[in-house]
C-alpha cells in the first residue's frame, strides 16, 4: 500500500473530558506524521452533559482537529447521558456512517459508547470487514451501562478485534467482561509538555490578578466535571475543613457543571458547609487550563471510582503543582515520587494538603524534575505501532 493508512475515529460526541482530550491529541499527532490519514465520525453534533449543552463546532477538540486538516463528519444527533442504542439510528444516519466507514482501513472507537452504531451497521449488512479497536479509558466498566454489552457482543462476534487501554487498571477491569481478544494493548497516557509547563512570574501574576487571587497565597485546583464519579462533595467538604485553619487559601474548581449557575453544584456546596468567606472559585469549563495549573500549589482529585490514568494529575505536575489523589485506577502509580495518595477520609485529605503546602518548594522541584516522563511522544509512537499492526494482521490473513 503506497498511500497513507486511513484511520477513522468514532466519537460519541465532542464535550469536555480527559478521554476526548487524549484521543484528539493522539490522532492529531499521528495525522501530522503523514503516514496516516485520520478522520472522525461524531454521532452527536451537540451533547447535553452536566447541566450544559456543548456544541461540536465550539469544542476546542473539534477546533484543533479542523486546524490540523482532519475531516470531522457528524450524524447530527443530540447526545445525552445515555449512549445511543443500535435500534435508535435512522436509515439516513446509517447511510452517512456507512459511507464514511467504507473509506477507512482501520477504526478506533473512543470508548465503548459508539459501538452501538457499528452493531447497527453490522445487523444491516452495511459494516465492512476491517479492524476495529476499542480505546478504553475507565476502570469501572459496569458503570458504562448498555455500552458494555455492546462491547461484549462486538468482541464476541469479531467485530471488535483489539482493545487499547490507557492504563493497566483499565485492561484488568475489562478482562472479566470480554472474550479473549488477540489484540490487547496498554498504552499509558501522555500530555503536551510544551503546552503544560511552569509559567513565568509575570504569567502567574497575570492569572492571579484575572481571577482575583492575591500574590503568594496557596491555591488548590480541582479539575473535574460535576459527576458522582469525581466525588465533588468530598472535595468541597475537604475545602470547608481545610479553610478553617488556612483561610487565606484559594480553591479553584474547573470542569463541566462546576459553576454557580448549576443548581446542583450550589446545593452541594451549601450541604458541604462552604461559607461566603471561603475563597472558592467555581470556574466551569476553561480553555486556559495551563494558566490555571501554573498558579496551583496542589492539583487535587477525590474520585470515588472509574478513574484510569487521570490527565489532570500529569498536567498539573508538568506545570509545577503537586498532585494529591485518592487511590483509584492507576492514579497512585501516576503520582509515584511526585505526589501524594490519600484515603477518602476528610482529615487525611486535609492533613495531606497541609503537608504539601508546608513542603511546597521541595515538592515542586520533584514534579518539575519528572516532566520528561509525562510527554506524549511515546504514547503517539505506540498508537502508531498498534494501528500498523492491526492492518498488518489483516493483510497476513488475506
Amino acid at each position: 500500500m503506497n498511500r497513507s493508512i486511513r484511520v477513522l475515529s468514532l466519537y460519541e460526541g465532542f464535550f469536555a473530558g480527559g478521554a476526548r482530550i487524549l484521543h484528539t491529541d493522539v490522532i492529531a499527532g499521528l495525522h501530522v506524521g503523514g503516514d496516516q490519514q485520520h478522520s472522525v465520525l461524531s454521532i452527536a453534533s451537540a451533547v447535553r452533559r452536566e447541566s450544559s449543552i456543548q456544541h461540536l463546532r465550539r469544542d476546542p477538540r473539534f477546533v484543533r482537529l479542523a486546524g490540523a486538516g482532519i475531516e470531522v463528519t457528524t450524524l447530527g444527533r443530540l447526545g445525552g447521558a445515555e449512549a445511543p442504542a443500535p435500534s435508535s439510528f435512522t436509515d439516513r444516519q446509517l447511510r452517512i456512517a456507512a459511507n464514511v466507514i467504507n473509506q477507512a482501513d482501520v477504526i478506533l472507537s473512543l470508548k465503548e459508547q459508539p459501538l452501538g452504531l457499528l452493531l447497527a451497521l453490522h445487523e444491516r449488512g452495511m459494516m465492512p470487514d476491517i479492524p476495529v479497536a476499542a480505546c478504553l479509558h475507565r476502570s469501572d466498566p459496569e458503570h458504562s451501562g448498555e455500552a458494555l454489552s455492546w462491547l461484549r457482543e462486538a468482541a464476541s462476534t469479531g467485530l471488535v478485534t483489539a482493545q487499547i487501554s490507557c492504563a493497566q487498571s483499565t485492561s484488568d477491569a475489562y478482562q472479566p467482561f470480554l472474550p479473549p481478544i488477540a489484540g490487547r494493548f496498554v498504552i499509558g497516557n501522555g500530555i503536551d509538555t510544551d503546552r503544560f509547563q511552569p509559567g513565568t512570574e509575570v504569567e502567574q501574576a497575570a492569572t492571579r490578578q484575572a481571577l482575583g487571587i492575591p500574590a503568594a497565597v496557596p491555591v488548590v485546583v480541582f479539575a473535574a466535571r460535576f459527576d458522582v464519579m469525581k466525588d465533588p462533595g468530598l472535595f468541597l467538604r475537604s475545602v470547608a475543613l481545610h479553610s478553617r485553619d488556612r483561610p487565606e487559601t484559594h480553591y479553584l474548581v474547573c470542569g463541566a457543571g462546576m459553576t454557580l449557575e448549576n443548581e446542583a453544584f450550589r446545593a452541594l456546596a451549601k450541604e458541604s458547609a462552604i461559607s461566603s468567606s471561603t475563597n472558592l472559585h467555581a470556574l466551569g469549563i476553561r480553555d486556559d487550563m495551563p494558566a490555571v495549573y501554573q498558579i496551583a500549589d496542589i492539583v487535587a482529585l477525590t474520585s470515588a471510582f472509574g478513574e484510569a490514568s487521570p490527565l489532570c494529575l500529569l498536567e498539573g505536575a508538568a506545570s509545577g503543582a503537586t498532585p494529591v489523589t485518592t487511590d483509584v485506577g492507576d492514579a497512585a502509580l501516576t503520582v509515584e515520587d511526585i505526589g501524594r495518595v490519600t484515603t477518602h477520609d476528610l482529615a487525611d485529605i486535609v492533613a495531606t494538603w497541609d503537608e504539601v503546602l508546608d513542603r511546597r518548594p521541595e515538592l515542586r522541584s520533584h514534579a518539575l524534575a519528572a516532566r520528561a516522563r509525562f510527554g506524549r511522544e511515546r504514547m503517539i509512537a505506540e498508537y502508531d505501532a498498534v494501528v500498523r499492526g492491526l492492518l498488518g494482521s489483516v493483510r497476513a490473513v488475506a
